[in-house]
Order: structure tokens, then sequence, then C-alpha cells
């Protein structure tokens, strides 16, 4: 299990123009970028007493969440994702699911899962099982990615954060999304072991700040 460590920032449109820039000359963008861009279009999974949302806002240390994910608008490729995070650190598993597979979940139907010999899938299947996962809300938002080798370092900048709100029909072009008042611009820093000089400078600003903000926190909160 490799760990990395993780640091976002509330940022504003104007740093997310210096960083932009900034980035471009000391790293390459990521290969799924279209134009230095994707977007990434998820559906989260609660417990009915909202128990993934609750750690979040309360600031518990230890948390994992699932979600379903996918980019560019392209459902012939669906990851299920298990996100792992402890203190500073995170950690994910990711399993391929088909857009079958994707919308029997959405849709509430999982016995499938227990035949699956994907770990990744069994993992939640058993969460849904015993905690009654089901999906919450979906959450919309423009990622620019960019990578550096030396410490696999691998730096986000997101914005255009909307919200599904009560709609949780993954697959379905209908669902419409909404924007999030007041949505500030995430910057997000993932590296291994350490980060190189030349990106803890680039990413360096005087106003940013840590980022209590969660895109899935602030999109529950149009329920």
């Amino acid at each position: 299990m490799q760990f990395r460590h993780e640091v976002k920032h509330e940022i504003s449109k104007g740093d997310l123009i210096i960083l932009r820039q900034r980035l471009r000359n000391v790293m390459k963008p990521d290969c799924h970028a279209v134009n230095g861009q994707y977007t990434i279009h998820s559906l989260y999974f609660d417990t009915a007493d909202d128990k993934a949302l609750r750690e979040k806002l309360d600031g518990v240390i230890t948390r994992e969440k699932y979600r379903i994910r996918l980019y560019n608008h392209d459902p012939s490729s669906v990851h299920l994702e298990r996100k792992f995070k402890h203190m500073g650190l995170g950690y994910k598993n990711t399993a391929s699911l088909t857009p079958k597979q994707a919308q029997a979940i959405a849709d509430g139907d999982v016995e499938w899962m227990s035949r699956s010999d994907d770990a990744v899938i069994l993992g939640f299947y058993t969460r849904i099982r015993n905690e009654g996962l089901k999906a919450k809300v979906i959450v919309d938002y423009i990622r620019e990615p960019f990578v550096f080798a030396p410490g696999n370092v691998r730096v986000a900048l997101d914005y255009a954060i909307r919200t599904g709100m009560s709609c949780t029909d993954f697959l379905n072009p209908a669902c419409v999304t909404v924007p999030i008042k007041d949505a500030p611009y995430i910057l997000e820093v993932k590296w291994d072991s350490y980060l190189p000089d030349v990106i803890r400078d680039a990413v360096q600003l005087d106003s940013r700040r840590n980022a209590a903000f969660s895109k899935y926190a602030a999109s529950r909160m149009y329920d």
C-alpha cells in the first residue's frame, strides 16, 4: 500500500492564472488532459446517517469514502474508487466498471458484486451490506492536471464545481448539475516520499490557505 502526501489549498482566480503559467514552465500536462484539462464526473456514496459527510465536517483524521467516476463525459471507461485518508496522507484503490455495472450500482442493484473477484468491488459490496451505503450526490468539476516524474508529483487546479443536488442517475445526460455558490478554486498537490524544491517554489502563494473545503460536503449542502 503506497500512501501519498496530499495537500489542498483554496486559491483565487488570480492565483490560478499565476499558478497555471508557473506549472506549465516546470511540469508536463497529464497525458489524459485534452487542451490541458479534463472534466470529472463523480457519484459519491454515504450511509443513511451520512457518516462520511460527518467525519469530513468534524475533521476526523482517518476516513474512507467510495465514489464512481468518469472523465471527459466518456461512459465507456468508468472507475470505482476507494479513497482512504489518514491525516495528510492518502491512498486510492481503483476498479474498472462497465457502464451497465455503474448504472446498476447507482440504481441499488448490487448483488452481482458479491460474485466479483476484484477486491475493491468486494470491499464496496461489504460496506453496502454492512453499513447501508447508498448513492448520495453527483459532483462535477474541471481539472487542470500537471505531473513531474521526480517524487511522482501531481499538481491539479480544480474549479467550476457543480452539484447534481438530489439526482444520482450517474449516466443520465438529463441529470442536470448546477454551480455551487461561492465555490473556490482549489490547488491540490500530491507526492510520494519527497516534494522537489522546484515544485515547492512553483506552488508558493502568499494568499493561499489550507482548504477545509470539500467538493462532496459542499454538494450535499443542496440536499
